[in-house]
């Protein structure tokens, strides 16, 4: 991975949308988050589906780390003479290596070094990460997330509870622990993210895909 990927990883493309379009800051607008949701209910479509796919491209970079750490690290013992550290098999090793990665990636997202280590809620960016560990239990958090958003129409929600299937499929699923401790870690931390959202889910005010922020105004586009 090259020295810029965590600098480029946790580039605020909401935020920079807001500025370069509408000279505002978008935390201080709607939900307050740099996401593409927020972008859509600000800014509008064709900003939020800009944002959307710049923030795809860093979830592939986030994928692309955890493939390069399985590849890597087991590739620095067979060019060497020294044995794995301890008695433990190099695959679990591996497995707190790709812990660590996802880890990174998490973080990177969720605390961009650009807006003083605040940004998005790193829903996307787990998801990134838990279908290149463990692509069955990510599979599943996508149909969860994609029913939800179905029915209910809201993204917060349906980001919950896709990182609540998350974790009860890779407990199901007999993944590594390394693998396990973080998706319960970084299900809390998205969770934890949402938590002025579910304020506005128990008050019933926070807004549909598609629909505005309470108090926007309808002249904003």
């Amino acid at each position: 991975m090259d020295r810029w990927s965590p600098l480029l990883g946790s580039t605020p493309s909401g935020y920079l949308a807001g500025r370069l379009l509408k000279g505002i800051d978008i935390r201080e607008h709607g939900s307050k988050s740099t996401g593409a949701t927020n972008v859509l209910r600000t800014l509008g479509k064709w900003p939020a589906l800009a944002v959307l796919l710049v923030n795809i491209l860093k979830k592939l970079k986030g994928v692309a780390a955890i493939v390069f750490v399985r590849w890597f690290y087991p590739w620095c013992f067979t060019i060497s003479s020294a044995p794995p550290p301890t008695a433990l098999e190099p695959q679990i090793w591996v497995s707190w290596a790709v812990c660590l990665a996802g880890l990174a990636v998490l973080l990177g997202h969720g605390r961009s070094v650009w807006l003083n280590f605040t940004d998005g809620k790193s829903a996307a960016a787990g998801l990134g990460v838990l279908l290149a560990m463990s692509w069955p239990a990510g599979l599943g958090a996508v149909t969860a997330f994609a029913v939800t958003l179905a029915l209910f129409r809201v993204v917060s929600l349906s980001s919950m509870l896709a990182a609540l299937t998350a974790v009860a499929l890779v407990c199901g699923l007999e993944q590594p622990l390394p693998y396990r401790l973080l998706v319960i870690a970084g299900s809390l931390y998205v969770i934890l993210r949402h938590l002025a959202n579910i304020q506005r889910l128990l008050a019933g005010t926070e807004p549909r895909l598609g629909h505005r922020s309470p108090g926007q105004g309808a002249a904003r586009p």
